[in-house]
């Protein structure tokens, strides 16, 4: 039976009750297309829990597809030794589906609170969640969001193959890449499979919510507001981490090299930058090493020079670090050309570069990742450095 493709969704809900056991309970239907499948929802002491329980297993795969058409991922098992199947979910993965779904639990609760069988207080938290389902994407999975050793870590996780796979095709409708925004490895052996959303991921789903077009910016829109409102269930440290990452994605390319002015101090000694303009190309070296290099002309403490910095791949972390080289022949030397490099870079990225002086009196600038999400604020750079991390990153 195909489901969805015409038949209208629609959920309703009947019967509460105490059971013999004293649980509140309630019957909820699901029907689309002609098919229906009666759930039960237990109010427990800690969790709204809907379940759909029997020996056909038939009537337990309907169920499990019907549940998913409300947003819901929820897996179906078989329990002991009698043929039972089990499809099953509680409060959190119930918040993230569809309206219907959350606003027939909602009547539930507040019916229950009006017959004096559930705690006020546990209802408002249970209404909350659902609520702020509300403002997310109707039919996004729970995703984990936290840190892991300082980093941001944004992942799906699920024993459900199609699951998986339902996230990943999500995420290349959005324009994301597998190996270079995101991650995926399939469920085996009943273990959980996942999607990873890596740092650059989420940073360019972050410019798609502005910068998208269509349909494209409407699910990055939407993803991006799901992250940021499960970043800040987990706390204040996640939510900070996440909308540092959201931030700079959505400032790539919003600002132009041409015309900017800024005063900056370096070595505790003031310059005044004024950038005439600005561009970005992909060169290949002798070794075929796929190289970034940015041209910016600019005046610094008056001084007008054209400034190169050549980003390549390095290390077994295949980390992005650019490089300058201070000429000899300008105004005062290597050593001011290279501070004026530096009061360059840090009016643009807001940090100063490194500075090694090598034995043989060259003096070299090294830039990091950190300067180069820095200048992929303005237009003039922003496509050709998306489009060299793109084609360096190391597929997964």
């Amino acid at each position: 039976m195909e489901l969805g493709a015409g038949g209208v969704l629609s959920v309703s809900w009947e019967g509460l009750r105490k059971t013999e056991g004293g649980l509140v309970a309630a019957d909820l239907i699901i029907s689309v297309g002609g098919a229906a499948v009666k759930y039960n929802v237990y109010l427990l002491k800690d969790a709204i829990v809907l379940q759909f329980v029997s020996t056909d297993r038939g009537r337990v795969e309907l169920a499990e597809r019907l549940l998913k058409l409300t947003g819901v991922s929820a897996k179906m098992k078989k329990v002991g030794e009698g043929g039972e199947w089990h499809v099953w979910a509680t409060t959190n993965k119930l918040a993230t589906g569809r309206k219907e779904l959350r606003d027939a639990l909602a009547e539930i609760v507040r019916a229950a609170v009006e017959n004096g069988w559930v705690d006020a207080d546990k209802a408002e938290r249970w209404l909350e969640k659902l609520e702020r389902g509300r403002v997310l994407r109707e039919g996004w999975p729970k995703y984990l969001v936290r840190l892991k050793e300082g980093a941001l870590m944004v992942r799906f996780g699920s024993t459900n193959l199609n699951s998986v796979e339902e996230e990943a095709r999500r995420f290349r409708e959005m324009g994301l890449v597998e190996g270079v925004h995101f991650s995926v490895k399939m469920p085996e052996g009943g273990r959980d499979g996942y999607v990873s959303i890596l740092k650059e991921g989420l940073a360019f789903a972050a410019w798609l919510s502005v910068h998208g077009s269509g349909e494209q910016r409407r699910l990055a829109e939407d993803f991006i507001s799901y992250i940021l409102e499960r970043a800040k269930e987990e706390g204040e440290d996640v939510y900070k981490k996440a909308l540092e990452v959201v931030e700079k994605g959505r400032s790539r390319g919003s600002l132009t090299l041409k015309g900017l002015e800024k005063k900056v101090e370096v070595d505790g000694r003031r310059h005044v930058v004024k950038v005439i303009g600005g561009g970005a190309e992909l060169e290949e070296s002798w070794s075929n090493k796929k190289l970034l290099r940015l041209k910016i002309t600019a005046e610094v403490d008056g001084v007008r020079s054209d400034y190169t910095i050549t980003y390549g791949r390095y290390g077994r972390n295949n980390a992005a670090v650019g490089f300058a080289t201070a000429k000899a022949d300008a105004p005062g030397g290597r050593e001011a050309d290279a501070e004026r490099y530096s009061a360059l870079i840090k009016a643009l990225t807001g940090k100063e570069p490194r500075i090694h002086k090598r034995s043989n009196g060259a003096v070299e600038i090294v830039c990091d990742r950190e300067h180069l999400d820095g200048f992929m604020r303005y237009a003039e750079l922003a496509d050709a450095i998306m489009k060299w991390l793109e084609e360096t990153s190391r597929r997964a």
